[in-house]
């Protein structure tokens, strides 16, 4: 990728938010956006506008202003577990075929407006109690959508739920790599910059730090 004069806009919640301080438009926060940003080549302009709690239909709200405005050259988006949570814990209904559609006319309209390559990010969930395993009959869809829109738009697609899975079966232990089933600890945050960049530039963080992206009532 060429990333000298290029734009990279990380768009997603809570994950790719990692706690960046929203009044300051340059901060990438602390997590796999910072650590992927950090071993960009060249000098890429990067944004973070990951926003804590988002579901599908408020990244749609603010889809003009947060993603549009920028016309970015490469766009990686990580959506979907709220959408799951909320279903879980509040009873939010969000089905799946259509949150589906909503997504692909989100990817429609970047298309039509500046043709960005497209990293399409899984969501994910590690369960880390025995009832989260019970939200994987709403999340598997949504990770299948993924999958089929990154074929139809010919995007990068980060598998991320098999990876931070078994990353967890090879720790022993799933907190060591989230911290409640969504929010990865340092080292998940790693494992996500890792393959990021391995798709993107064909090339690894190696070392470095995140944070665990937030804990509380929504990715």
């Amino acid at each position: 990728m060429q990333t000298a004069a290029a734009t990279v806009l990380f768009q997603g919640d809570s994950i790719t938010d990692a706690g960046r301080d929203r009044a300051r438009p340059d901060d990438l926060g602390h997590g796999y956006a910072a650590l992927a940003a950090a071993a960009l080549p060249g000098t890429p302009t990067v944004l973070n506008r990951g926003i804590g709690g988002d579901r599908l239909t408020d990244l749609r709200a603010r889809w003009d202003a947060d993603t549009l405005a920028h016309r970015p050259d490469l766009v990686s988006l990580l959506i979907g577990v709220n959408d799951t949570w909320r279903h879980h814990d509040s009873g939010l209904s969000s089905p799946v075929d259509t949150w589906e559609d909503e997504y692909r006319e989100l990817l429609r309209r970047l298309h039509a407006h500046c043709a960005p390559r497209l990293v399409l990010i899984e969501p994910f969930l590690v369960p880390v109690t025995p009832d989260q395993w019970a939200w994987r009959e709403d999340l598997d869809p949504r990770i299948h959508a993924v999958r089929r829109l990154a074929a139809e738009h010919d995007a990068l697609l980060l598998a991320a739920d098999g990876l931070l899975n078994q990353a967890a079966r090879t720790a022993g232990d799933p907190t060591l790599i989230v911290i409640d089933g969504v929010h990865p600890t340092d080292l998940g945050h790693r494992l996500l910059a890792d393959a990021w960049l391995s798709l993107v530039t064909g090339t690894g963080t190696g070392s470095g730090s995140g944070s665990d992206g937030g804990t509380g009532s929504g990715a």
